[in-house]
Parts: structure tokens; C-alpha cells; sequence
């Protein structure tokens, strides 16, 4: 299916609600109203990958057992193991809970 052009009143009407969005004259809610058929052919953005050692790190920094972080995150201690061992790479919601603990840090979903 070819991705349909956005008309040049869509077009502003988008940069007028992000814009309005950053500055704060519009609200998260009504940001997240603009429906995928608004956004047209900007890339979403997805979850960037995080390597073994960056795992370890972020369990280590909260002062965790491999056990203790994999139930926090609803995982198996096996399955942090093979992510710190660099024997599986985290995927679909792992990955998006990791990066979540990356930029806000792991108090974030306590």
C-alpha cells in the first residue's frame, strides 16, 4: 500500500500542533488525539537497541540481583542472564521497558 502525501493544510496543521505541543500551549492528551492517519510518511521512531554491558550496568545501578530486576521487569533471571551474557538481544516490550529504565532511569517503574 503506497503512503498517501499529506495536503499542505494537513501538513500545517501538524507543525501548528507540534509546535503547540513543545511550547505547551497544548497538552499531552490532546497531542496524542493526532491519529496515525494524520502523521502521514514521518518515520516513527522505535526502541533503540541496548547492548549486554548497558543491561548489567543499569541492573547494577539499582543495586539488583539478576532475579530481582527480571521480576521487576515480568521476566526470568534466565532471560536476563542471556541478555547479559549478550546471548539474546531484548525484543518487543523488554526492549521498550529497557529503554524507558535508560532515559528515565530505573525509579520510573517502581
Amino acid at each position: 500500500m503506497a503512503k498517501k502525501k499529506l495536503s499542505k493544510l494537513a501538513e500545517a496543521i501538524l507543525e501548528t500542533a507540534e509546535d503547540m505541543h513543545r511550547i505547551g500551549v497544548m497538552d499531552d492528551a490532546a497531542y496524542e488525539r493526532i491519529t496515525v492517519r494524520h502523521l502521514g510518511v514521518k518515520p516513527i521512531s522505535t526502541a533503540k537497541p541496548i547492548g549486554a554491558r548497558e543491561i548489567k550496568r543499569m541492573r547494577e545501578s539499582a543495586n539488583l540481583s539478576q532475579a530481582a530486576f527480571a521480576r521487576y521487569l515480568n521476566l526470568t533471571p534466565g532471560y536476563i542472564s542471556q541478555l547479559e551474557r549478550g546471548a539474546k538481544q531484548p525484543k518487543g516490550p523488554a526492549l521498550a521497558l529497557l529503554n524507558v529504565i535508560r532515559r528515565k532511569g530505573f525509579e520510573t517503574i517502581l
